[in-house]
């Protein structure tokens, strides 16, 4: 099985607002040139935009591998690692505050992709110098601000 590395960020200007998600792919551990993807929509949220960037970036493997994902969203690691992803699945979509979960879009499509692939969430303190995160959050910051965005088919406020 490969063994695969992808760094994650998002980035909304606003909440909601313009966003925009990035992530850089290793394939291999000697990789030195990553593959960048960056997207994003007109009026979103930022955990949207965090979501989707591990989403897009597990898509993006074309089989299936043991990835390693850093990023620097405790939502989308807690959801991974802490099982509110299968608590979630388990009580109809429904949180711990009795209330419909969020983004359930992305999250079903997620767990395709966690269907597919062995995944270790890594947190990353955002901001602090992690030249991939960095890297990323340029990316995701850059596209929030490009302008010229679809609507994000999945929000609504």
């Amino acid at each position: 099985m490969n063994e695969v590395s992808i760094y994650t960020d998002g980035s909304c200007l606003g909440n909601p607002g313009p966003g925009g998600w990035a992530c850089r792919i290793y394939k291999d551990s000697q990789e030195r040139t990553p593959i960048e993807l960056s997207g994003g929509y007109s009026h979103t949220t930022n955990n949207r935009m965090e979501i989707l960037s591990v989403l897009e970036g597990l898509k993006a493997l074309p089989e299936p591998s043991s990835v390693h994902i850093y990023s620097d969203s405790q939502y989308v690691c807690s959801a991974l690692e802490k099982g509110w992803l299968n608590a979630w699945l388990k009580k109809n979509w429904i949180n711990s505050a009795k209330k419909p979960v969020k983004n359930k879009d992305l999250w079903l499509l997620l767990l395709s992709e966690l269907k597919r692939h062995q995944v270790t969430m890594h947190w990353l303190r955002g901001h602090a110098g992690h030249p991939e995160n960095e890297r990323c959050d340029v990316l995701a910051r850059s596209i929030a601000e490009g302008g010229n965005l679809p609507p994000d088919p999945g929000y609504s406020d």
